[in-house]
């Protein structure tokens, strides 16, 4: 097929890439390298720009007939959407906007979009259904779920175009091939910014509340790792092909891990005791999301393969060490 993948050149889009690479398809990356990097782009053409310039997007797709978008560009920093909740609205929501409405303009009929866990926010029991109801506690879950209903409003109107919004829990780890893994600098990501103190990257790791309601008062999470996002992607796509109905999916492994123990299994894995400070909650954090992944698993054929939040760490630790972009 001939895809559109936009912010193909971040941390998650760049593993996709990698995986439907790998499948055959012919593949344009676009993105604004705000993030991402040239390097990580390991099939397929890059062409920097913009989500934002309609212009330079309308003529993309008309020269290049696509077939199917995945749309990962965004910004997704939870205590930064609480602090400059404009930025994200525009950044996730309008522009998303002006994407599905090209599509729309250019008959491009299937739509795979990178929503969040962080529609959810507080749930009573910490474990995430798709019939959870939704009530995120900061603006980029907002602005996730209000693209979410874009797509959803779109296809009901338009029975051709066909969406999967697949909702991320905590994304982690490195391609296990070592090709590409997360270079952002100032990621927030928990296992990234562990595997940075233990580099020596970082003086210290902070971590945020400790008197949250759960077993040691830290926050808890489910993990993934992001080859298996990354096949769930090429999973969606392929359900999409066959005929499935536009639907949401939660994507995750089904089992959670507080800060603290997070924390002291990179400690162990890389044996480096690094130094860690305890400060206050952050605003907009939930106390525990975990995912129930059943509906992705029976209407697709994703089958997790590093489900072992040791292999995650290992993989995020050895890219760290390297890290060549």
């Amino acid at each position: 097929m001939r895809i559109l993948i936009t912010g193909g050149a971040g941390y998650i889009g760049s593993h996709v890439v990698k995986a439907l690479g790998k499948l055959g398809h012919e593949i344009t990356v676009y993105d604004n390298l705000s993030t991402g990097f040239r390097e990580a782009v390991t099939f397929g053409e890059l062409v920097v720009g913009d989500v934002a310039d309609k212009e330079k997007l309308d003529k993309l797709m008309g020269e290049k007939k696509f077939e199917a978008v995945l749309h990962f560009a965004g910004s997704i920093v939870v205590p930064e959407s609480v602090s400059d909740p404009i930025r994200y609205y525009q950044n996730n929501t309008i522009n998303s906007h002006g994407l599905i409405s090209l599509c729309h303009k250019n008959k491009i009929n299937k739509f795979i979009f990178s929503s969040t866990a962080a529609i959810y926010g507080m749930v009573e029991d910490g474990v995430c259904r798709e019939r959870t109801p939704i009530a995120p506690l900061n603006p980029y879950g907002w602005s996730k779920y209000m693209t979410e209903l874009m797509l959803k409003d779109t296809s009901a109107a338009f029975p051709d175009f066909k969406y999967v919004a697949l909702r991320y829990f905590n994304v982690s780890g490195a391609d296990p091939e070592g090709q590409i893994g997360q270079s952002f600098p100032a990621a927030t990501h928990l296992i990234k910014a562990a595997c940075e103190a233990a580099c020596g990257k970082r003086e210290k790791l902070q971590l945020f509340g400790t008197d949250y309601p759960t077993t040691d008062g830290t926050c808890e999470r489910d993990y993934i790792h992001v080859t298996d996002l990354a096949s769930a992607h090429a999973s969606a796509l392929d359900y999409l092909v066959q005929g499935g109905k536009s639907d949401a999916f939660n994507c995750g492994y089904g089992h959670g891990y507080s800060v603290r123990q997070v924390i002291d299994l990179v400690k162990e894995v890389t044996g480096v005791d690094f130094k860690v400070d305890e400060l206050p909650r952050r605003a907009g954090d939930a106390s525990s999301l975990i995912a129930n992944s059943d509906k992705l698993r029976k209407a697709t054929t994703w089958t997790p393969k590093h489900n072992d939040l040791r292999t995650i760490i290992k993989t995020a630790y050895e890219w760290e060490i390297k890290r060549p972009y």
